[in-house]
């Protein structure tokens, strides 16, 4: 046994400097990703060597674009949040990148995990009864929909409440539904993340309110959320809503019906994005600790696809600032060479 160990992590040692020499002479692709060390993360405990960092080429799903950490962009003045990314998704290169491998609190951003496991896991014609937990949250700051208990609602309804609104009560049943319970759903959202090769990431829960152990990075969400729009055509359409009606029936077989509205300012028209670019949808997230966070889908003037995310911004004007200065430079290819 003890053998074995030492050559798993013999193994895997020699995996990590042919991961370093690869990083080295190749950087960033748009058909592969590449492979780097962004800072001090755990290790997947399905590797077996708890404690120790490491990244693998392997270990990251093809299509996606990784930048090493020592070339990453400067801090830029207009860009002060804590972190910062802008990917051309349709070409897989990186136009900005600032602390994009930095753990942070994410709050309700949470959410693009928690659809894409619903959506891995879940049918969206499944019938889902809201629980007394679900309904019963009470928890300082959390957003609710106001399902009752007993109320029984499609698992694809859930999921525009969960996305457009944000409501965590709808993340709660959510978990429910696909695991039994929040611990063991958010065991499966760390399981997801490691699959994608979001080494920087642990969630404790569906919805995002803070717990010091759920956290995640830039980069961690852009995986994400490049999952989502290239292999849910489903998801694009649910974070383009700017308002939405759910309907559901509640426990006693009653017709009821819901209206919500969007948490991203661009889908309210309260905020508009550079002269060209398309805003798709997104999703937000604020806490007191988690400070302001937005990940959007975007069209350039280019007509390419983007991913953008803005992290720890200090409020939700400073946020939309530093998005749409961010979102500028869609259409620049700054970084046309790894």
């Amino acid at each position: 046994m003890v053998n074995r160990l030492r050559g798993c992590i013999i193994y895997w040692r020699l995996a990590l400097c042919l991961g370093v020499f690869v990083l080295l002479v190749s950087g960033c692709s748009g058909d592969t990703g590449s492979f780097l060390d962004g800072g001090s993360v755990d290790i997947p405990v399905a590797a077996g060597m708890a404690g120790e960092e490491w990244y693998s080429q392997d270990y990251l799903s093809g299509g996606v674009c990784v930048l090493p950490a020592d070339k990453q962009d400067k801090a830029d003045k207009n860009l002060p949040a804590g972190s910062v990314l802008l990917v051309n998704a349709t070409k897989g290169k990186v136009v900005y990148a600032n602390n994009i491998y930095k753990k942070l609190y994410p709050a309700s951003v949470t959410k693009i995990v928690t659809a894409l496991v619903a959506l891995e896991y879940g049918n969206l014609d499944d019938m889902v009864t809201i629980s007394y937990n679900a309904s019963h949250i009470t928890e300082y700051g959390a957003k609710l929909c106001g399902f009752n208990e007993g109320d029984k609602i499609k698992l694809e309804k859930l999921l525009y409440a969960l996305m457009v609104y944000s409501g965590n009560d709808a993340g709660i049943a959510i978990a429910e539904h696909i695991s039994g319970s929040v611990d063991k759903f958010a065991g499966l959202m760390n399981k997801e993340m490691q699959e994608l090769g979001a080494a920087g990431s642990h969630f404790t829960n569906p919805h995002g309110l803070h717990d010091d152990n759920h956290y995640t990075t830039a980069y961690d969400l852009y995986l994400v959320f490049n999952k989502l729009v290239s292999d849910y055509p489903e998801f694009k359409d649910i974070i383009s809503k700017g308002s939405i009606k759910v309907k559901f029936k509640d426990a006693s077989g009653k017709k009821k019906e819901l209206s919500f509205t969007s948490t991203v300012k661009y889908k309210l028209n309260t905020e508009n994005p550079p002269e060209g670019v398309t805003v798709t949808g997104g999703k937000t997230g604020t806490t007191q600790m988690a400070g302001s966070n937005l990940v959007l889908y975007s069209t350039g003037p280019d007509g390419d696809s983007y991913i953008s995310a803005v992290m720890n911004a200090s409020d939700a004007y400073s946020l939309y600032d530093q998005m749409n200065y961010l979102l500028s430079m869609e259409g620049n290819s700054k970084r046309s060479k790894p």
